[in-house]
Formats: structure tokens, C-alpha cells, sequence
């Protein structure tokens, strides 16, 4: 029999409710911060909870497990390292601008060491944190019920500190990510001043007070653009360099001192990437690195060999390190509840309007308490006035309920007012107490004149708001720590420091010879081998090697010997070590054009994929192109612009001739979209990209082929079975390729042996057409075929 109480739902229905409910919860209770007090619920709770237990700025420590088991017990039924990490992250002078958490232990230290258990150490709040809970208790902020229902918790502190810019915050909910870095105090309020005064002050007026983030642990911004963009839009990216200096040790050495590291960077995480620069030969005439930090501040000591140029490995420290790194700016928090991504203004608006609401609930009350205290002076007053009938009515009457009843009813005053006549003292009724009474009454109603004044008047809210904020300035506000170099151009490392940053010419050759040139007309190839890819960029380029599988390998420009006139370059293993599994595919130069390009990977089984050249752009000498399934393989890479058209051949004479704009761009580790339906055996063996080619050349490894006009490969969908190149399906295609009538192209057979043809010779037949022999082979086989580069002036980068 069916159960009335169950209730049938649909799995996807359960499963979208359940995943947008778990997102809620992470977004508002987790992971995001207000906007008004700049704190996440964990981070709220931590300082209620220590504020509760009486763990004041003037009062002893006390053990971190004590504040945690608080926490966890009446207001956040979580984890307890969850929340014990946030506390330690709290008391880090290193994480945070201004410390909430005054810690008493090991907390932690910039080299990455976590914090002693918190059986070990000891906490209390901070002295700015009374800044953030001071009002509380007069109804100030809302309360809601805890997670069980028994006890109430604030909502949000009635914070008179913009501790959302002053510490920043960082986070991932679903979906959405915050990244607000810290900024100094000082500036700050200045900003909030100002804005203040006035509300129509634009961002750029703004960034004259607040000209960008202040990190605690120092370093420099270089350039400001970043800052602009975050300022204005809520997202940017800005440049963070350690602080440095050079230092002379006598006898023609030197030396470099780091003092101050980025935010959020290990100390010894940056030693360990200078041991290892040095060590792959990235960076040289390095003699030893030490740590010589100590109580007095940080201090990485970098020894330089005689004669070295302190300069020049400086700046290769910020290419090659985390030295320099950047660090992108999300400026998203909890307005109302709703996550939103903010300006600079938009935050520095909310909260003034959260400090004027907080004043005026905090006036309220005061006027609320001081109107009640008056109404029971109004009764003594009463009272001491009719001093005799008072003793009179008290004397008379059976009980004090009936006492109340006859002083409210002979002297016409109130139950309250009557309890209070019945509680007073007998001294209060000497000369010089009624004068105190009436001095009393005199100075409540002066208050409450002054409080309903401040409810009636926006002008003076405005400067209790100003006010506060001056005395916050004044008693917590310190030197800014982060220095910004405004010239934007100094953001990029200063290259000809480095290395001559002038345009070269990258060959490589069918044999793996590399060579680096000043021109085209130096570029060759050695006897018996040929040039299967040249590209031009600059010296300090990056030159990126695509793998079958996947991979992407990369040098500098400048790393390679520059080779003039007959030399052929030198091997590719010089410079590179590759897995014996792994063959080359491609080379392209990342200039910046190839950045903002795309650059576009087909495979084996016939996926294709773009991605933005610029995330290609890495430190690392080896990063993942492609996300392959078993047993694919990459078949070709080419720089696109994302309106170009994509020919893609298979090993069964297919081909699909579609449009690039059909393939969506997506990051480096995706696999991308279907390029074509493969037949079951068959393969992609080319990917070509048709710019202003007008022939196919379709070849076979017995050397028959043909050459067919581009016409006759018409513009089809992707993912489609595509149009056969041939009308006999005995042979098997080696490769298909686009070109130009006075293209080359060469022939590699199993024997090794090349043979250079010219497209112009190539039997020319319609798409369908005959394949005739094209090269005589004896017992031999082709392998592979590569059209040649075009080597004239007008070569473009990455050819």
C-alpha cells in the first residue's frame, strides 16, 4: 500500500534545490564578508564570543581552545581547525594590516610554519577590535537566533573601523570569488572624509587620498593601472615586487638584500625558487643565498660573484621568482545580503550609511533610555514636592502593591513612577539631594534635546560620523608600508637590463637543429635537413614547443645562441630535454600578437581547441596545452585569430572545411569542441588553417597525391563527416595540406632520404580526382611531409 507521507520528486529537482541551497549557504554564511563590518561569519563569531568571554585588551590571555570550544559551542557548528585558523590568520602580523587577534604563542611565521596546537597558545582581542564591538549592547545591530536556537548572535558588528578595506578579505563561494586587498588606515578615513563632505568626489579624486592597496608585509606596486581598474570596475591586476636594496662587500663584490617579500608569499618558498633558478642555470653569478632575518625584520642576503651586475640579476630575480607576481583584485562582497562586486566609492558609500545607521539606532536607544530615566525623575520630583502627603499615603496603606495603587492615583503619576517614589532612600530626601533631583532632570532633558538633534539633522549625524572617524585616525592610524611606483612602464621588468631586446628570427629544422638569427637571410639548414618552422619575435620572447602529447615546452628568445651566415644552428636537446615519448608538433614564438590571438590544437581523434595565447604565457618551463583522452594525440598547433577557417584531413581521405568562430575558446586544460565525425579505424592525420591558400595537396606514403583547388572543399559545419579527397579507397592519406602554386614542400622517407617537390609540380585534378605518383620511391616509404616555410620579407610571426 502506498505511503501517503512519501511524497515523489523528481532527482533533478532534489538535486537543484539541494545544490542552490548548498550554494546560499556557502555564499552568505561562509565564504563572502560584509560589506558594512568587512568580517565573514566565522571571523564575527570569533570576536563576539571572545568579547563574551571577557577576553578584553586589559585582561589576561587566555588558552585558544577556550575562544574556539566558545565559538563552536554556542555559535558556529563547524570544524574546529576551521575556525582555529581563522583566529591564527587574525593575530598574523603578516596577513593581517591591523590585528583583531592579540595572540600570546606561536601563531605562525612568514616562512610558512603553522601555528602551535591551541592547547599552546593564548589569545585576547585586540585593542581596534573594541573599535568594531564597541555599541553592541545598545541595540545598535540586529540579532538572529544561533544555529540551536538557544542564544542570540549580531548579524553584523557595529563596526566604527572600514575593516573591509583596512584588512581586505578572500574567499571562494560557488560560482564567485572575492579578493580585497588590505589598504592603510589613514588613507582610508581621509577617503571617507572626504566622500563625506562630498558625495559627488569621483574615483579619481578619491585615489588622490587612497592611491592603493598597503600591504602589511611591505614590498612595492609597480604601476597603477591595475589599481585604476580595481578602483573603478571592482576587478584588476596589479604588479607586487619585494623591497630590495644593493649592498657593496668589498673587493669588487656585492650583494642583494631582500627586506620586504609580497603578500601572502613563503619566505622560505622564495629562497627555495632563487636556490632553483640559480641551479637550472636561469640565473648566474649568484655565490649563496642565505637567510639572515632575525627579531629586528626580514632579511634574504644574496651573494654575487666578483664583477656581477647587480642590476641585471635583480631584475632576473623578478622575471624567474615570486619576487614579483601579480595578484588580482576582486572587490566582491555581501550587500543586503546579495553578493556584488564594488568600486572603491560604492564600498566607501556603504559604509557611511552603515555608520549613520548604526548612530541613529545607538541615538534611539539613548534618547529611548533618557526619556525613561526623565519620566522617573518627573515622579520624585512630584514627590519631593508633596514630601508630607507621600509619608502620609505610605503610612496609610496595607501593603506597598496598595501603596503604588494610592501614590499613582492622590498624585496622578505612573506605576513606574510610583515604584521608583517607593524605592527611594531616605537621605535622597535631604535639602541638597532634591537639589541634585532637579539638577538631574535639567541635565536629562538637555540630553535629550541634544539626541532628538541628532535625529532630526542629517548635518550633525554627518559630523558624529566624521567625528568618530577622526578619533579612529588618531588612535589607531600608522605610515603606509607598501610603496607605488606610479610609471606603469616600470611594471615590466626593465628588459634592457636583462638582455638586448631586439627582433629575431627562431628557425628549426626537420632534424631538431634551433637557431636564433637577426634576419631571414641568415636562416638555413645543414646538409640533409630542412626548416619545418620559423617564426620572428624578440629577444626576450618566449618560444613555446607543443608535444603529441600534449605538452607545452618553453625557453627564452635569448637564451639561444645568435648564429650568423652558414652556421645551422645547434641541437634542440642543448636547450631542451623532452621525454623520449614525445615528439615536437609545433613551435610558435608568444609575441605579443600570439597573445592576443588564439592559438589553436587539433588532435587524433579529431577534437580541436583554442585558447588566448596569453595563457600560455608561464614561468614554468612545462605546462599542459591540452586535456587528452587515452590514447589521443596532438596532430598539429596553429596561431589563429578567431576568424580564420580550419581544414582537418584523415588517414581515410576525409576532409571538414569549417569556420573557426564555431570553436568556443576555452582555458589551457580543456579539451575543446568536435572538429569532425570519425569513421570507426579512422584518425586525424592535419589540421590546416586556410588563410589565403588556394590548394589541397593530399599525398600518400607509396608518394602518389594530387593537388586540388581550395574551391572544391566546401565550407561545412563542424563535427560533420566531412568530404572524401579521393575516389579510390585503397590508398591511405600521409597528409593533406593547404598552400600556396609556388610553395614547397618536402618528402622524408623511412631511409631518411628528403626530397624537395614544388606545388606548381604536383599533378593537378579536382577534388575527387586520381592520385598520380609524385615521387619515385624504391623499396621505401614516406613518413613525412612538411610544407616548407615561406622564407621572404614578408614572413609573419609564427608561420
Amino acid at each position: 500500500m502506498k505511503d501517503k507521507n512519501i511524497m515523489p520528486v523528481a532527482i533533478e529537482d532534489k538535486m537543484r534545490n539541494s545544490y542552490l541551497n548548498y550554494s546560499l549557504s556557502v555564499i552568505i554564511d561562509r565564504a563572502l564578508p560584509d560589506v558594512r563590518d568587512g568580517l565573514k561569519p566565522v571571523h564575527r563569531r570569533i570576536l563576539y564570543a571572545t568579547k563574551k568571554l571577557g577576553l578584553l585588551p586589559n585582561k589576561p590571555h587566555k588558552k585558544s581552545a577556550r575562544i574556539v570550544g566558545e565559538v563552536l559551542g554556542k555559535y558556529h557548528p563547524h570544524g574546529d581547525s576551521a575556525v582555529y585558523n581563522a583566529m591564527v590568520r587574525m593575530a598574523q602580523d603578516f596577513s593581517q594590516r591591523y590585528q583583531l587577534i592579540d595572540g600570546h604563542g606561536n601563531f605562525g611565521s612568514i616562512d610558512g610554519d603553522s601555528a602551535a596546537a591551541m592547547r599552546y597558545t593564548e589569545a585576547r582581542l585586540a585593542t581596534i577590535s573594541e573599535e568594531l564591538l564597541q555599541d553592541i549592547e545598545e541595540e545598535t545591530v540586529d540579532f538572529t537566533d544561533n544555529f540551536d536556537g538557544s542564544l542570540q548572535e549580531p548579524t553584523v558588528l557595529p563596526s566604527r573601523v572600514p575593516n573591509l578595506l583596512i584588512n581586505g578579505s578572500s574567499g571562494i563561494a560557488v560560482g564567485m570569488s572575492t579578493n580585497i586587498p588590505p589598504h592603510n588606515l589613514v588613507e582610508v578615513i581621509d577617503g571617507l572624509i572626504k566622500l563625506l563632505a562630498d558625495n559627488d568626489i569621483t574615483i579619481e579624486e578619491l585615489m588622490n587620498t587612497i592611491p592603493g592597496p598597503d600591504f602589511p608585509t611591505g614590498g612595492v606596486i609597480v604601476g597603477n593601472d591595475g589599481i585604476k581598474s580595481a578602483y573603478k570596475t571592482g576587478k584588476g591586476k596589479i604588479t607586487l615586487r619585494g623591497k630590495s636594496e644593493i649592498e657593496d662587500r668589498g673587493r669588487g663584490r656585492e650583494r642583494i638584500v631582500i627586506t620586504e617579500i609580497p603578500y601572502q608569499l613563503s619566505k622560505s618558498k622564495l629562497i627555495e625558487e632563487i636556490a632553483d633558478t640559480v641551479k637550472k642555470g636561469k640565473i648566474d653569478n649568484i655565490s649563496d643565498v642565505r637567510d639572515e632575518s632575525d627579531r629586528d625584520g626580514l632579511r634574504i642576503v644574496i651573494d654575487l660573484k666578483k664583477k656581477a651586475n647587480p642590476t641585471i640579476i635583480l631584475n632576473r630575480l623578478y622575471k624567474y621568482t615570486s619576487l614579483q607576481s601579480n595578484m588580482r583584485i576582486n572587490m566582491l562582497a555581501l550587500v543586503k545580503q546579495q553578493p556584488k562586486v564594488m568600486n572603491i566609492k560604492k564600498i566607501l558609500e556603504s559604509f557611511l550609511d552603515f555608520r549613520r545607521e548604526v548612530i541613529t539606532r545607538r541615538t534611539r536607544y539613548k534618547l529611548n533610555t533618557a526619556k525613561d530615566k526623565e519620566h522617573l525623575l518627573i515622579g520624585l520630583k512630584k514627590a519631593t514636592d508633596q514630601l508630607d502627603k507621600v509619608i502620609q499615603i505610605i503610612r496609610s496603606s496595607k501593603s506597598p502593591k496598595d501603596a503604588r495603587k494610592n501614590l499613582q492615583r492622590k498624585l496622578e503619576v505612573t506605576k513606574k513612577q510610583s515604584e521608583a517614589i517607593l524605592n527611594i532612600r531616605l537621605q535622597k530626601l535631604v535639602s541638597l539631594e532634591i537639589q541634585k533631583l532637579e539638577d538631574d532632570l535639567k541635565e536629562i532633558r538637555a540630553t535629550i534635546k541634544h539626541l532628538e538633534s541628532i535625529l532630526n539633522s542629517s548635518e550633525i549625524l554627518n559630523n558624529i560620523v566624521r567625528d568618530e572617524l577622526i578619533e579612529i585616525k588618531e588612535n589607531y592610524g600608522d605610515k603606509r608600508k607598501t610603496k607605488i611606483l606610479a610609471d606603469d612602464s616600470k611594471a615590466e621588468i626593465e628588459k634592457e637590463d636583462l638582455i638586448k631586446d631586439k627582433e629575431v628570427v627562431i628557425s628549426l629544422s626537420y632534424r631538431n637543429y634551433i637557431k636564433r638569427a637577426d634576419s631571414l637571410e641568415n636562416v638555413r639548414s645543414g646538409k640533409n635537413d630542412f626548416i619545418t618552422h620559423i617564426s620572428k619575435g624578440r629577444s626576450l620572447d618566449q618560444i613555446l614547443f607543443f608535444t603529441n602529447t600534449g605538452q607545452s615546452y618553453s625557453i627564452t628568445a635569448h637564451e639561444l645562441p645568435e648564429h650568423h651566415g652558414l652556421s645551422n644552428g645547434d641541437p634542440l636537446t642543448q636547450f631542451l630535454k623532452l621525454p623520449m615519448n614525445e615528439k615536437i608538433v609545433a613551435m610558435i614564438v608568444l609575441t605579443e600578437q600570439v597573445k592576443d590571438n588564439y592559438i589553436t590544437i587539433a588532435t587524433k581523434d579529431g577534437q580541436v581547441k583554442k585558447t588566448k595565447g596569453e595563457e600560455y604565457e608561464s614561468t614554468i618551463s612545462s605546462i599542459k596545452a591540452i586535456n587528452l583522452n587515452d590514447g589521443d594525440e596532438v596532430v598539429g598547433v596553429k596561431v589563429t585569430t578567431g576568424n580564420n577557417q580550419i581544414l582537418l584531413g584523415t588517414k581515410e581521405g576525409y576532409t571538414i572545411h569549417f569556420k573557426e568562430d564555431e570553436i568556443n575558446d576555452t582555458g589551457r586544460n580543456t579539451k575543446g569542441s568536435k572538429g569532425i565525425n570519425l569513421n570507426n579505424n579512422d584518425k586525424v592525420i592535419s589540421f590546416n588553417i586556410v588563410k589565403d591558400d588556394k590548394i589541397v595537396v593530399s599525398l600518400t606514403k607509396e608518394g602518389r597525391g594530387k593537388a586540388s583547388p581550395i574551391d572544391d572543399y566546401t565550407l561545412q559545419k563542424r563535427n560533420g563527416k566531412g568530404l572524401q579527397t579521393m575516389s579510390n579507397d585503397k590508398y591511405k592519406l600521409l597528409d593533406i595540406l593547404t598552400a600556396h602554386e609556388n610553395d614547397k614542400i618536402a618528402l622524408v622517407s623511412d631511409s631518411g632520404e628528403i626530397f624537395e617537390k614544388e606545388v606548381n609540380d604536383i599533378t593537378s585534378t579536382k577534388r575527387l580526382g586520381s592520385m598520380y605518383t609524385q615521387v619515385k620511391l624504391t623499396d621505401d616509404e614516406l613518413i613525412e611531409i612538411h610544407r616548407l616555410p615561406r622564407l621572404s620579407s614578408t614572413t609573419k610571426d609564427n608561420d
